[in-house]
């Protein structure tokens, strides 16, 4: 590569758009999309829960816990215990939110940036969990605005 002009033991730019290199060679740098995608860039969080030599499971410890606690609750729910198994699944995302925010490494739970993973997971366990408690017949919770609004729209 031609060094720029006047400095011949200092790294230059050639043009606006170039700039030195960690070696502090000259090189082009652009701000346009390459032809070909190489690699995508991990969520953030997204590396192994635990170090490599550990074996699969107890890398991913996160994504398994949750996923042992929703198919828990999927299991109590097709043993008709509905309530109990919605309301596990539910605080199963909501334990998923948790961990999405005070660990550091979370493995494959760690699906896009993580606020967008805290707040989806969040949202959805806390409306999986407040529809489980308002499910009829007999629900724990009672809201009587939603019970009015539905004596006027569909009654």
């Amino acid at each position: 590569m031609r060094e720029a002009e006047g400095a011949e033991d200092e790294p230059g730019a050639l043009d606006a758009v170039s700039a030195p290199d960690a070696e502090g060679e000259p090189r082009r740098t652009t701000r346009r999309f390459p032809l070909f995608t190489r690699d995508t860039a991990r969520p953030e969080g997204g590396g192994r829960a635990a170090g490599g030599d550990a074996p699969a499971p107890a890398r991913q410890w996160p994504i398994l816990a949750v996923l042992s606690a929703v198919g828990l609750g999927l299991l109590l729910t097709a043993l008709d215990v509905f309530r109990l198994g919605t309301i596990l699944i539910g605080a199963a995302l909501l334990a998923g939110a948790v961990m999405r925010w005070m660990l550091p490494d979370v493995g494959m739970l760690a699906v896009r940036s993580r606020f967008t993973d805290m707040l989806t997971y969040g949202v959805l366990g806390v409306a999986i969990v407040l529809l489980s408690l308002m499910a009829q017949p007999n629900p724990w919770l009672v809201i009587p605005f939603l019970d009015d609004t539905l004596h006027f729209t569909v009654r």
